[in-house]
């Protein structure tokens, strides 16, 4: 049973909106080949988190889906002070349970920046095992403002790590190929046929003029995550991404055919995904996402004009 009190169904796609923890707590052990996280990052401020419902109410403060009124109840706020040592202690715990979560052979694509890494890794490799740390992937951008003082930092770390290095699923043959950068040096028929990436990978943010773009702040790209699900999962598997932000990796695992579970407790994320998500079997676990899916859904009504 999940912290909601519904059954955790491995089989359908789920959004789960509140504290991750007390969640990944009430899931299975073993059961999810593939989980990707990319945690708010630590940026020596206090993080607030606040989680709320509405509850249908004709004298609430909002509205809804045909006009329906609903009251704003404030369930539960938390608070980290995101410097290192009550990072790596907000961190510990949940990285605790994705390693109980991973099936035998799966895998953790955890997605942070240059600032952290480095303790990032040591928790890691304490919880998982020195031994089953396979890749620290570049990200690079090369996009955004530059400044004068340093070298800008233009790139983050993922780090990627098996639960059992000696048996993982790494799918070369399903990875998209990258083009050569001196196409010349190997031939027509190499060339043609492209590279498998290394562990820098070159990608563009979502741009502000990007039709993937959803308004949430830290939101990756689809094709970045695709690769990630192409490699370390098969058909039909579940990824789990417990600081779920705009559910990129949710559209993405939608794409190549496999099943989610996505985890936030923002607010916002729930409002975007319920917007992305419009067309997609999913289920949301303790947010009503239709008055979301109706503003979509007028709006397209608005750009198509009457039938």
């Amino acid at each position: 049973m999940a912290e909601s009190g519904v059954p955790f169904d491995l089989g359908s796609n789920r959004v789960y909106f509140g504290d991750n923890l007390p969640i990944l707590q009430e899931m299975p052990s073993a059961v999810v080949p593939l989980i990707y996280v990319d945690p708010p990052f630590n940026t020596g401020k206090a993080q607030q988190r606040t989680q709320i419902r509405t509850v249908r109410d004709e004298a609430g403060d909002r509205t809804g889906f045909k006009g329906r009124r609903y009251r704003t109840e404030k369930i539960a706020s938390r608070a980290f002070h995101d410097d290192f040592d009550d990072y790596l202690a907000f961190l510990e715990p949940r990285l605790v349970e994705a390693h109980r979560i991973l099936t035998p052979n799966g895998s953790l694509y955890f997605h942070i920046d240059y600032r952290e890494v480095h303790y990032c890794k040591l928790l890691l490799d304490d919880i998982f095992g020195r031994e089953n740390f396979l890749n620290d992937i570049i990200w690079a951008y090369d996009y955004g403002g530059r400044t004068k003082k340093k070298w800008p930092p233009k790139h983050d770390n993922i780090l990627f790590y098996a639960k059992n290095a000696d048996d993982y699923i790494f799918n070369t043959d399903a990875v998209d190929r990258i083009p050569y950068m001196a196409p010349g040096l190997v031939g027509p028929e190499k060339a043609a046929r492209g590279k498998l990436p290394t562990d820098t990978w070159w990608h563009s943010i979502v741009g502000t003029n990007s039709k993937e773009r959803t308004g949430y702040p830290t939101q990756k790209p689809v094709a970045l995550l695709k690769r990630i699900i192409q490699a370390s999962s098969r058909p039909g598997d579940i990824v789990l991404d417990f600081f779920a932000g705009s559910g990129t990796i949710g559209e993405a695992a939608w794409a190549l055919g496999r099943h989610f579970i996505l985890i936030d407790d923002n607010e916002e994320a729930m409002q975007v995904m319920a917007k992305r998500f419009t067309e997609m079997d999913v289920q949301f676990i303790g947010f009503d996402p239709r008055p979301y899916r109706a503003v979509v859904r007028q709006a397209e009504h608005v750009r198509s004009g009457p039938r």
